[in-house]
């Protein structure tokens, strides 16, 4: 498969400023998506809904919405911007981002009608995903940046895991849906740590108001990495309950050495930093909350959100606010007062989706509706301000 690199055209540039670089439709098309998923998922939860969802359980197709549908979106998003400036090619951008972003669209829209179009929706993500990977893995191997191709190794893999989903949908695969929703939610975790260790830290030392260098070490890179693998290794394949315990805590041990290296009392002033530092401990509680699976079973669902939620969600909120106010040619020292607000509901909708459960579990579905109001509040929220620079062209005039 080839796709042709066009250079951008200035006339292009101002009237279709939506689709000059990837950032721009899929940070748009992920944060409405979040918004309607949930809205949706929550008239099904309380069975105000009556989509016809068969072969999959309602909560798997909530699932895998919200990580092979938003969270791809927003990978799509950062990954088509950030090749770019690794490489210094062009990435997709007019026609044939349109052309990506339209089959992220179909494959959402046939979703939210449930499975009955579940054939028509699996092609069209599929072939999302394929295009994906050819559109950031050509630039990077003209610049031959080969150590880059781990995070095409990662967005393959997702690939891999959303067909194993749509097999087990078909029954091709027994349990592929279980097997999807669990390695997802680990490549988004892996994803996340390793684009953080790049990214974080330069964040924090050029967003407080004083210099500093943060702390790095090679060794604790390499050893998050390779128990991290192991981790990965052992929920997929081994299942051994005892060693997802020992690795999950080995885990929580060196990312909270990490993350205290790259903490810094200048942060807490700065919204775009301490969403990300704040998200990045939120990961770390999860793998501490997964390290104690083994004795409380129940924490289990509740893991799952505070990754999802708490980690994913706030930490994708957060880089598309960032990254979107960087690549329009804008402050990124002033972004909205309006997006503290939004970090915070996604805080909040955490909280009430698994800390608070924790203690109160009769209350359970109020605390998933209190959660859920708080998350399409914060989208919302980001919606509302960031429409405007996603559709207009660069402040600076540049094209992006």
């Amino acid at each position: 498969m080839q796709i042709k690199m066009n250079k951008p055209n200035q006339n292009d540039m101002k009237k279709l400023a939506l689709f000059n670089l990837g950032f721009r439709p899929f940070f748009l098309g992920a944060s409405i998506f979040a918004v309607i998923s949930i809205v949706s998922w929550m008239l099904i939860y309380f069975s105000l809904s009556t989509v016809r969802i068969e072969n999959v359980s309602t909560s798997q197709w909530h699932a895998h919405e919200m990580l092979y549908g938003y969270g791809m979106a927003v990978v799509a998003g950062f990954l088509l911007t950030a090749v770019k400036n690794w490489t210094g090619i062009s990435t997709l951008h007019g026609k044939p981002l349109m052309l990506l972003f339209m089959l992220w669209c179909t494959a959402r829209v046939l979703f939210l009608f449930g499975t009955a179009l579940l054939p028509w929706a699996a092609t069209a993500d599929l072939l999302f995903g394929l295009i994906l990977i050819v559109a950031i893995a050509i630039p990077i191997v003209k610049a031959k940046q080969w150590m880059q191709l781990a995070v095409v190794s990662k967005i393959i893999l997702l690939w891999v895991g959303n067909l194993v989903f749509y097999l087990g949908c078909f029954g091709v695969l027994a349990s592929g849906m279980l097997y999807a929703i669990n390695g997802a939610v680990l490549l988004f975790i892996s994803l996340i740590l390793m684009i953080g260790r790049r990214v974080i830290p330069f964040f924090i030392e050029r967003g407080v108001e004083y210099k500093i260098q943060l702390k790095q070490y090679k060794w604790l890179d390499v050893s998050i990495l390779l128990v991290f693998v192991a981790l990965f290794l052992n929920v997929i394949f081994l299942q051994i309950a005892s060693l997802t315990s020992l690795l999950a805590g080995v885990l929580f041990a060196l990312n909270g050495y990490r993350l205290y290296n790259w903490h810094t009392a200048g942060i807490w002033r700065v919204p775009l930093l301490w969403s990300l530092y704040l998200s990045a401990w939120l990961i770390n509680l999860g793998f501490f909350c997964y390290g104690l699976q083994t004795l409380f079973s129940h924490l289990s669902i509740l893991t799952l959100h505070i990754f999802t939620i708490g980690g994913i969600g706030l930490m994708t909120l957060s880089m598309m606010s960032r990254v979107a106010l960087g690549h329009t040619g804008r402050d990124i020292r002033k972004p909205s007062r309006w997006m503290s607000f939004a970090f915070a509901g996604v805080v909040a909708s955490v909280i009430f989706r698994a800390v608070v459960p924790m203690v109160t579990m009769q209350f359970y579905p109020s605390w998933v509706f209190v959660a859920a109001i708080f998350w399409i509040l914060a989208f919302a929220i980001f919606v509302v301000i960031y429409t405007p620079i996603l559709l207009k062209p660069r402040a600076d005039g540049a094209f992006g």
